[in-house]
């Protein structure tokens, strides 16, 4: 039964402000991400929210009004961003709130309500409004810059609001040359201080920044212990479904055949080299397919996700690099190659109806007695007993070399690591910022590692593909088995 991601996890971003549940708005950890423009307010946001679809712009100033990126699990918000405009007049806007004499917990309402309809204060009373309703701050520089007065500013205005506050270096550049003068300078006005590239940010980066922020507010400690609890549960589904697509995968490629007949004016090489490649171009779509299906399940729907330079799934499936690449000696290639046909594996059946068993096994041992040479059209000429048996038909596959599903395996895991340490921020590859294990383990065969328990259920799954098939029950057994042990290696495995 094919894996369907749409109804196991609910990616939907739509977010209607109507229809909001008082009750449960109190209940949803809220954060507006603030700074000035061009920091990579926009970047955080897509990178926490796992949302590729944030415009993000060096031209500063992109972020005009509020955005609210909802966190969607199983159908429920457990938590939201707030994507900001940058600010637009900060001496002003910090004069005029050191010139207020009222209530200090009525400070940014009477600010929003005095400047709501002057030009000069738009951006700030659009960035100010989700504070003023309760959410807490996250204020993002860019590490690679100085510090300057206007950052003092802006930092003092937000420790006016009194609202719970984190700030976070975003070092756009390789090196945050100038963190020890942010950090100094965070001190004096933030809860927490954090460092964070939005463009490079794992999952396991993601959540301890989650973890940092509920150290901010004690209030806020129970709802996010909810929601890191959450994240946690959801990337379980998610290489679970990860799993189940691989073992979809392997079921249909290791039994997967193409067959044609041969024309009048054909010859068998003909046929059998379009059929081959027909084979080929067929299995590597369905490998395409589910690789596809894994880039979605992990919310990357917009930006493709580019493999480095030296990626082995640049090469095709079938392609002896690719094999030589993942663990087989010369040798061992060669010896696949010679199981496979060429790399698919290729039988000649006779089709003829109503002619018994015994003929085929008859013709087989013909085959198999040192006439495996013997040309389609030839073998379309044999009679048995004065009947002519018909047509030839060349059959490719299924492919009964067990390293093509070590080979399956081992691009789906590379595959798997590339796409779960690209984060939604990054909009195109960045050679520069690929993590130095990732790079290393996308050059070699990765199940070679495994275990000879792991191997053993391997084997048992292609010998029931393969050879002689059990009951439904055993076959299922077989299946689970096969899913429990890809997925240590989509979970445990760090590339």
């Amino acid at each position: 039964m094919a894996v369907d991601i749409k109804s196991q996890l609910n990616t939907e971003r739509n977010f209607d402000s109507e229809k909001r549940n008082p009750e449960s708005e109190k209940k949803i950890p809220e954060f507006a991400i603030i700074g000035h423009p061009n920091e990579g307010k926009s970047s955080v946001v897509s990178t926490l929210a796992e949302d590729d679809s944030i415009a993000i712009s060096p031209i500063p100033g992109e972020t005009v009004v509020c955005q609210v990126l909802p966190v969607i699990i199983d159908g429920q918000e457990i938590i939201r961003f707030i994507d900001t405009p940058g600010f637009q007049n900060p001496r002003e806007t910090l004069e005029w709130m050191k010139s207020y004499s009222g209530p200090d917990e009525f400070l940014l309402k009477n600010f929003i309500e005095t400047h709501r309809n002057d030009p000069d204060f738009k951006d700030e009373c659009e960035l100010l409004s989700p504070v003023e309703r309760g959410a807490g701050i996250i204020f993002v520089v860019d590490g690679s810059r100085p510090v300057r007065q206007s950052d003092r500013i802006e930092m003092e205005i937000l420790r006016m609001t009194g609202r719970p506050r984190m700030s976070i270096v975003n070092c756009k550049g390789n090196e945050p040359v100038h963190l020890n003068q942010w950090q100094n300078e965070f001190r004096k006005h933030f809860n927490s201080i954090r460092q964070f590239n939005a463009h490079k940010a794992t999952w396991s980066e993601r959540i301890d920044l989650l973890e940092s922020l509920k150290g901010v507010d004690q209030e806020w400690q129970p709802a996010l212990t909810k929601v890191i609890e959450s994240f946690k549960q959801d990337w379980q589904h998610r290489n679970r479904l990860t799993a189940a697509m691989t073992v979809e995968m392997l079921e249909h490629i290791l039994t997967f055949t193409v067959t044609a007949n041969i024309g009048q004016n054909e010859t068998f090489e003909e046929v059998k080299d379009r059929v081959e490649q027909d084979f080929r171009s067929k299995v590597e779509a369905m490998e395409r397919l589910t690789h596809q299906k894994v880039r979605k399940l992990f919310r990357h729907n917009i930006f493709n996700c580019e493999l480095p330079a030296n990626s082995i799934l640049h090469e095709p499936l079938f392609s002896k690099k690719t094999w030589q690449f993942l663990g087989l000696t010369p040798k061992e290639v060669a010896f696949a190659a010679a199981m496979a046909g060429g790399a698919a594996g290729v039988v000649v059946d006779v089709i003829a109806a109503g002619i018994t068993f015994g003929v085929f096994s008859a013709i087989g041992g013909i085959l198999g007695a040192g006439s495996a040479l013997l040309s389609g059209r030839r073998i379309a000429d044999l009679t048995f007993n004065g009947v002519k048996l018909g047509k030839d038909q060349v059959r490719v596959g299924p492919i009964d070399n067990i390293q093509l599903m070590y080979i399956l395996l081992d691009r789906m895991l590379i595959f798997h690591a590339s796409i779960i340490n690209w984060a939604h921020a990054r909009r195109e590859f960045e050679p520069e910022i690929l993590n130095h294990n990732i790079s290393e383990n996308l050059k070699k065969g990765i199940t070679a590692g495994w275990d000879g328990e792991s191997k053993k259920i391997c084997n048992r799954f292609f010998q029931n593909l393969c050879g002689k098939k059990r009951g439904k029950s055993e076959t299922n057994k077989i299946r689970e088995s096969m899913k429990w042990t890809i997925l240590p290696a989509l979970e445990n495995t760090v590339y």
